[in-house]
């Protein structure tokens, strides 16, 4: 379970990153529309676990990768921005959030199922 200083930090690095995403290092993914579902930090606030969805991509791990060879780059950016809220900027992991396709998954199962009508019981 994560404290509250946590949850407030991981807040607030998301908003900042998704900012940065959608308008100071979007040049990176070109077309791919990349956003920040989720982070999580460690007690220490000195990493940060960032999950992102990534829409009109064939390959999405590829563009994670991306995200990880430009680390350094979004790390300033970010830095640049959160420098007077706190201490020390967390070393940023990035990671597919898959969230979006189990879903479409099970939705493609939940339709697929033949269901019998109440009618056909009589």
């Amino acid at each position: 379970m994560e404290s509250k200083r946590q949850q407030k930090f991981a807040r607030l690095i998301q908003r900042d990153l998704a900012d940065i995403f959608q308008k100071e290092v979007k040049h990176i993914f070109g077309k791919n529309f990349v956003t920040i579902t989720n982070v999580r930090v460690t007690p220490d606030l000195g990493i940060a676990y960032v999950y992102m969805s990534i829409l009109a991509a064939k390959d999405k791990q590829a563009v994670v990768d991306l995200a990880e060879d430009n680390n350094k780059t979004i790390r300033q950016v970010l830095a640049r921005k959160i420098k007077n809220q706190v201490r020390a900027i967390p070393e940023l992991r990035f990671f597919l959030d898959d969230t979006s396709d189990y879903v479409e998954k099970m939705d493609q199962l939940f339709d697929s199922l033949n269901i019998p009508s109440d009618e056909d019981e009589d």
